[in-house]
């Protein structure tokens, strides 16, 4: 027989419940979801009896079904899982939370009340009268602080016995007069229906109130449901009003009276709180405060702390490796910095070449130089002396192998990486290379990192070893270098500038901030067609989109939610940061333009706010947003154990749900690019691993199946200005990771190992959009507003897909963001080419076509819609 007590904790949002959830269970419970829903289920045993599981509901403000939350609360509440329900009580706010007290006791299950924040209580000097309440209510109440730890046994010993007890007391009479006569009425009619007598007075007050999805397990016949619907409308017709409503009016009369003679509440004055929201959520300064306040979140996040991180994770756990002492690290850049400025593999380069040309044999030396084979080298370099060669007017390199103009600044080349000087502007050279000069060069040592302090190797580093050692194949190699460690790599790269992010949003979350943000925002948002709680999902996307997806479901209404999932990835992600750099590249020679990262933001922006206005015109978003209601916290300093497990459920969800997704596409994205027909001249037309096989040329991509996959959907961007095989794979490498298509990008261009700072990597993205010797700057902007717009990443995509738990609706979702991207796109390079190239065709039409229907439905008046009975209640109460 099975011993276990299941204890459902339930409250409203905001109450300390989580707070209490993980200093009673020790945190680390199993996350889960609600069956047919997307709200997560959250259970863990009780820290000090194994034997006590505890649940914890999601957040909700009633047992009425309008959220996902609140149906799923009260179906486990009458489902009889629960031995006992804890309702955890905000006690400096009895009067909203009592009202869910007051129908959780109406469910027949043994109820304990946890009056949590008696601390506040006292500071504000304040007192409750616990044994009252607990009179008043039928059952037992303890005070508690869960932030404090205050009292937590004692709530465990009296929800333990209630619920072995198993018994629950009978429920308070909250009705009176003519409604709590009919709702005894109604209680007659469905008695013979109940099974567990002890959840009557629950479907008494539903079949007065009309919940029909609440009566549907009982049965009712015909006439039973014909006679609940005879006793309520003649109390609606006497009483003129709905029945909701008037349960709702003697609930609140009920609690009223009852804080009247609980609650001994001190001389009014403000509180610090109080104080503090005046300032913040000020209708002129809440804005600008707001701004100031995300400013530093992102410069810390993205610009600095978190970058800092992100840079190790890439450069040394995810690239060659790292130092533990910073001094170490900082003598060996100095090093390398130094090295780099004396361009010596510059020098030694343009002195083979000199050689070539006075006919010097060079086989073999730049082979002997990197092996560091002196007497090939000294060799070589006395025959060259003894020829005279002297390698002159050698250009001036930079450490990404850019070429330097006489004031140090980086020089732009053509796609043949040849130097596009500008006016006035001059190369800068070394002085002539002779034999000497050579030999220095060749001689001078790259800095060795284990020369400079303990230096730990990458993974990729370790990981290459141990295959060498195992004498893995090139095709097993490649695979797991390229495809498992790079892909996965990264975007585990991203996770401490994930991690700075979360810690910052989350101790904004739960000291208070937020939700006055989501207030602030509400003014501005419904103009749009959404409400302030869809900022904070925009908010976060702007870090990365699955956490901001995921904070959709705090949104209650399903049409806003919906319509804040579809719209939540336009904002410009932390991923999509390199292909912002490599259009600031190619349109203003460096990646320190201060204009075009925030362009994009705007751009992302202004497509949410489009896209809302024109949604909301649509049957499936008609009607106003839902009136928007949130609790606001007292400001207080988090649990430092519940914000840790808050910043550590956003941060492996990150990593769980795209490191798992991004694994299996990344293997995809390797076989695709490694595999196909060796179809090139001298090739066997064989099907293989096409680095491996013979005769292989450098573009042997062209030959993949990553090449065929691309040329089948190239057609579809033509109109777009970007036709070809090479930016439609790119496309379709950035719906796997955005940050995907500049890696992809430099390997389908054989560019190597270039890294974004490049002028040939920002050269040859140039040379992707000239046509005939025509440069199309539409088609390029046009290329980058797709990939910024269209679905996001396949992690994303997961998410999308878990949170509108809906084919139907996941389909819809991914199909108007890639076509609101590719119209974009489509608008962007077709007006381009009238204007600036004085082409028209076809496609011109269709651009200015889909231009006009996008502004008629902006444009349009709002259509009315019908509001349901349902919203109109919740409306009303």
């Amino acid at each position: 027989m099975d011993k276990t007590v299941h204890i459902a904790l339930i409250g409203n949002p905001n109450c300390g419940k989580t707070t209490l959830f993980n200093e009673l269970t020790g945190s680390n419970g199993y996350v889960g979801n609600w069956p047919g829903v997307t709200v997560e289920k959250l259970e863990a045993p009780l820290r000090r009896d194994p034997s006590v599981v505890l649940t914890d509901l999601p957040g909700v403000y009633s047992l009425s079904p309008y959220s996902p939350e609140e149906v799923v609360s009260r179906d486990y509440l009458l489902g009889g899982e629960p031995a006992c329900v804890v309702d955890v009580v905000d006690a400096t706010n009895l009067e909203r939370n009592l009202y869910l007290a007051t129908q959780v006791r109406e469910c027949g299950v043994p109820c304990v009340v946890a009056l949590n924040m008696c601390d506040l209580v006292e500071k504000q000097g304040d007192s409750i009268d616990v044994d009252a309440l607990s009179e008043r209510l039928g059952c037992p109440v303890v005070g508690i602080s869960a932030l404090r730890r205050t009292n937590l046994d004692a709530l465990v010993e009296a929800a333990v016995e209630a619920g072995r007890q198993g018994t629950a007391s009978p429920a308070p009479a909250f009705l009176t007069g003519e409604v709590a006569d009919a709702v005894d009425e109604c209680s007659s009619i469905v008695a013979p229906h109940v099974a567990d007598k002890a959840r009557l007075p629950w479907y008494a007050v539903k079949a007065f109130e009309g919940d029909g999805a609440a009566l549907e397990p009982l049965g009712l016949p015909a006439a039973s449901v014909a006679a609940l619907d005879a006793v309520r409308s003649g109390v609606e017709a006497r009483l003129d009003d709905d029945a909701e409503s008037l349960v709702t009016c003697e609930r609140y009369d009920w609690i009223e009276a009852t804080v009247a003679d609980c609650v001994v509440k001190a001389p009014p004055r403000l509180t610090a709180s109080e104080r503090i929201d005046r300032v913040v959520t000020n209708r002129w300064l809440g804005l600008p405060i707001f701004v100031a306040v995300m400013v530093l979140v992102y410069y810390l996040a993205v610009s600095t702390v978190g970058t800092w991180g992100t840079d190790w994770a890439n450069d040394g756990v995810f690239g060659d490796g790292w130092f533990l002492s910073p001094a170490s690290a900082a003598a060996y850049d100095e090093a390398s910095e130094e090295y780099a400025d004396n361009d010596y593999s510059g020098q030694v380069d343009a002195y083979l070449a000199a050689a070539e040309e006075a006919g010097v044999s060079t086989e073999g030396v730049a082979d002997a130089v990197e092996e560091g084979d002196t007497a090939v080298v000294e060799d070589f370099a006395s025959r060259a002396q003894a020829a005279g060669v002297v390698a002159t007017d050698v250009p001036v390199h930079d450490a990404d192998g850019n070429f330097l103009d006489s004031e140090g600044n980086v020089v732009l080349t053509d796609a043949s990486d040849e130097p596009r000087l500008a006016a006035g502007q001059t190369l800068a050279y070394h002085d002539d290379v002779d034999a000497a000069a050579f030999l220095a060069a060749s001689e001078a040592a790259e800095p060795v990192p284990g020369e400079y302090g303990i230096y730990v190797p990458g993974i990729p580093v370790v990981v290459e070893g141990w295959l060498d050692q195992a004498g893995a194949s090139d095709v097993v190699k490649s695979l797991v270098l390229d495809g498992i460690v790079g892909g996965v790599g990264s975007i585990l790269g991203f996770v401490p500038q994930m991690v700075v992010l979360f810690l910052l949003l989350c101790f904004l979350e739960d000291c208070g901030y937020m939700s006055r943000v989501a207030f602030v925002m509400d003014r501005a948002f419904r103009r749009f067609g959404l409400s302030g709680k869809s900022f904070i999902p925009l908010l976060i996307s702007s870090g990365c989109g699955v956490p901001g997806i995921m904070a959709t479901k705090t949104i209650e209404n399903e049409r806003d939610r919906r319509m804040t999932v579809m719209l939540t990835t336009m904002i410009p992600c932390g991923a999509k940061t390199p292909i912002i750099a490599l259009l600031m590249g190619v349109l203003i020679g460096g990646t320190e333009g201060w204009w075009i990262a925030p362009f994009f933001y705007f751009l992302g922006l202004a497509a949410v706010i489009v896209s809302a206005i024109m949604l909301k015109k649509t049957k499936p978003f008609a009607g106003e947003p839902a009136p928007f209601v949130m609790e606001l916290p007292a400001y207080h300093l988090p649990a430092l154990k519940s914000y840790l497990l808050h910043v550590w459920e956003r941060v492996s969800a990150f990593i769980k749900k795209a490191g798992t997704i991004i694994f299996v596409a990344c293997v995809g994205v390797w076989f695709l690019s490694n595999f196909g027909f060796a179809g090139w001249e001298g090739g066997d037309g064989a099907f293989g691993f096409l680095p491996s096989m013979g005769a292989v040329p450098e573009n042997y991509m062209d030959f993949s199946l990553l090449a065929a996959v691309g040329g089948a959907i190239a057609w579809i961007f033509a109109p777009l200005g970007f036709g070809s095989w090479q930016a439609a794979a790119c496309s379709l490498s950035a719906l796997i990771a955005k940050e995907n298509l500049v890696s992809t990008f430099g390997v389908l261009f054989g560019l190597g190992e270039v890294g974004e700072g490049s002028t040939l990597l920002w050269a040859t993205f140039q040379q992707m959009f000239t046509v005939a010797g025509t440069f199309s700057l539409g088609a390029m902007i046009a290329f980058v507003a797709f990939n910024m717009l269209d679905a996001p990443c396949f992690a994303a995509i997961g998410t999308i897909r878990r949170q509108m738990n809906d084919t139907k609706w996941f389909w819809a979702a991914v199909g108007y963001q890639c076509g609101f991207g590719w119209v974009v796109g489509l608008i962007i390079n077709q007006l381009w080419e009238l204007f600036a190239l004085g082409r028209f065709g076809v496609w011109t039409v269709v651009a200015f076509v889909a231009l006009a229907a996008i502004l008629f439905q902006l444009f349009r008046p709002m259509p009315k819609a019908r509001t349901g009975h349902a919203e109109t209640a919740r409306e009303a109460a």
